[in-house]
């Protein structure tokens, strides 16, 4: 269930909302499958080649991103969840761009727990207060290159009190290599892994079919993959909202 966003401009600092939606599941990574609403913020510091949410990415798209502030975003998670509490997943585009810490704050007051996914670009030291921070460095095939110092500076915002993890997506032999050197960088972070999705988004192609075939033989590739290398700590996983609702948004 998508809620309409109604914009609203206080003293307060705004955040830029591309989306509100759920309660459905969280379908990938440390909380898969875990009843969650979505904010999914608008902006973000990266273009990565297959990015799927180029309408929360694009500047083109920014005139649908609405100004909220803490509290109308709160207005809207309650009223998907029916005031019960549960996990508020940050997404974006990037949302560390976005200042958060009042919403997190405003949140746990009433006994949300936040998680938020980005690619380790920029450090908060409001990450401290989320449940679960999600890095996902992005590899080769996104066409962005990782800096390991800024992805050490978020592991390091979050500190003791957050679960940091890490996930990265996987289409090829190089893109498992850098998962490998990710993973040696990091070795106390548990780390999800993922098979690619080359989909088009729905925002460039609305008729776009999901490449299933191509997502289950990447799939069962990597599958392949981590056992052959006897790589026992990589826990992998699909992209469980791909396979159940491909790239439909709001889901």
């Amino acid at each position: 269930m998508i809620v309409a966003m109604n914009p609203v401009r206080l003293d307060s600092e705004t955040i830029r909302v591309s989306e509100i939606f759920g309660p459905t599941i969280q379908g990938e990574g440390a909380l898969i499958g875990k009843p969650t609403v979505f904010v999914r913020t608008g902006g973000c510091d990266y273009r990565c080649s297959w990015c799927d949410t180029l309408h929360a990415v694009d500047s083109a798209y920014r005139h649908d991103w609405a100004p909220m502030t803490p509290q109308a975003i709160m207005m809207q998670v309650e009223i998907l969840s029916g005031g019960r509490p549960l996990t508020v997943s940050l997404s974006g585009g990037n949302p560390a761009i976005q200042p958060l810490g009042d919403l997190i704050d405003l949140g746990r007051e009433s006994g949300y727990d936040f998680a938020l996914e980005t690619q380790g670009s920029i450090a908060k030291d409001w990450f401290s207060k989320l449940s679960v921070l999600t890095l996902s460095p992005k590899p080769p095939s996104s066409g962005m290159k990782t800096d390991w110092q800024a992805l050490a500076d978020c592991i390091n915002a979050a500190g003791e009190t957050a679960r940091t993890v890490l996930k990265l997506v996987v289409f090829d032999e190089d893109d498992y290599a850098f998962a490998r050197d990710v993973a040696n960088r990091h070795p106390d972070l548990p780390l999800f892994l993922q098979p690619g999705n080359h989909t088009p988004p729905p925002s460039e192609e609305k008729n776009a079919v999901i490449d299933m075939d191509g997502i289950m033989a990447r799939m069962r590739w990597l599958v392949d993959k981590v056992a052959g290398d006897r790589w026992f700590e990589a826990t992998v996983l699909p992209q469980l909202h791909t396979l159940i609702w491909g790239n439909l948004r709001g889901v």
